[in-house]
């Protein structure tokens, strides 16, 4: 938290600012587009950065994947918000809820490869991150972000561009 944004948890009511601070994004092959069900089923996932008179401004996600494997996802900005330190401040909110649920390490897929060395995160050399026995049960996912961080043929065309980053907490 700062003076001029706080940190909270989403609310049923942030899912159209949530959304429309993901389309631009989503338009321009960035972000995922996701179905507004999606969003409603993964809000308590969902950090909001929220200006003093209430302007929904930024949000990000922490999805656990495994037993010691989180990702942080559609983490983004409005370009107003841009270089305030919303960014980051909610990077750290969701990597200190990470810690919490017990997670070792946290994955990110992005293009903002800069901003995620700057909090920690180091490209992947591969997927030996995870275990052979974990990938196969992570195999079973239905979620989109699972298999992109397993980096499964059918979300190629979703990831192409992307880095795929890791931390270790």
């Amino acid at each position: 938290m700062t003076a001029s944004f706080t940190i909270r948890p989403a609310r049923t009511s942030d899912v159209p600012a949530i959304k429309a601070l993901v389309e631009p994004l989503a338009e321009e092959r960035i972000l995922m587009a996701k179905e507004t069900v999606a969003y409603y089923e993964g809000l308590p996932e969902f950090r909001i950065a929220e200006s003093a008179d209430g302007e929904v401004f930024g949000c990000g996600a922490l999805h656990i994947m495994w037993e010691d494997l989180a990702e942080v996802r559609t983490l983004v900005t409005s370009p107003a918000a841009r270089g305030r330190g919303v960014g980051h401040a909610l990077v750290e909110r969701l990597l200190e809820e990470a810690r919490a649920f017990g997670v070792s390490r946290v994955f990110c897929l992005t293009f903002e490869v800069g901003f995620f060395r700057r909090h920690g995160f180091e490209v992947m050399a591969d997927q030996s991150a995870v275990d052979p026995r974990v990938y196969s049960e992570l195999l079973r996912s239905h979620d989109e972000g699972v298999a992109e961080f397993l980096d499964l043929a059918r979300v190629k065309p979703n990831t192409l561009g992307n880095t795929r980053m890791i931390r270790e907490l």
